[in-house]
């Protein structure tokens, strides 16, 4: 199974990037992940589902711990054709 994680971190800083957003995008980045898309509002990124969920649990972990106040993530199931 395929999956697509989009998220956000807060509080937003629209000078530069607060840690917490850095944290997550090199997650995100590290990660064994295909169609990484980084940017300033939103972030996405496909792969499969290991490697989504392992993702996403140490963007959780590293973001919070980097002092987001709130983590915005909506996943889901990429269809396969046939499927």
């Amino acid at each position: 199974m395929r999956l697509r994680v989009e998220f956000t971190t807060e509080p937003f800083d629209l000078e530069e990037a607060p840690a917490h957003a850095v944290a997550a995008r090199e997650v995100i980045q590290r990660a064994q992940l295909d169609a990484v898309d980084v940017g300033p509002f939103g972030n996405t990124a496909e792969g499969e589902a290991g490697a989504v969920l392992e993702a996403v649990s140490a963007l959780l972990r590293d973001s919070l711990g980097a002092g987001a106040t709130r983590v915005s993530l909506q996943v889901n199931v990429i269809e396969e054709d046939g499927a």
